[in-house]
């Protein structure tokens, strides 16, 4: 299935798949977003597949987001490979060296 983008306001909705084949459209239509809004909501229940090049699109968004300081909400049930992209794990082994890294997680 295609990639299809629609909006209402700051709604975005994403139905079909994200993947590399669609990346351009995507990369688009989302192109200097954040300099013409504070708050985007993008609504990913309607996605039916995405790739690990569509994950890392959804990422640079998020981190575009934070570096020009708004707002980005992803909401929909979506894909299982986006939060297994996002998820965080537990460390592994803890030690009492406040310096030392475990696992995923920095001890401060």
């Amino acid at each position: 299935m295609d990639l299809e983008i629609t909006n209402y306001n700051n709604r975005y909705q994403i139905e079909g798949a994200l993947n590399k084949f669609n990346l351009k459209t995507f990369n688009a239509y989302f192109a200097n977003i954040f300099d013409k809004r504070d708050d985007v909501l993008l609504d990913i229940e309607r996605v039916q597949s995405i790739d690990r090049a569509g994950v890392m699109a959804l990422a640079k968004l998020h981190n575009e987001s934070i570096t020009k300081s708004k707002k980005l909400s992803i909401i929909g049930l979506g894909c299982k490979e986006l939060y297994q992209h996002f998820k965080t794990e537990e460390p592994k082994e803890v030690s009492t060296d406040k310096s030392i890294v475990t696992g995923n997680i920095v001890a401060a």
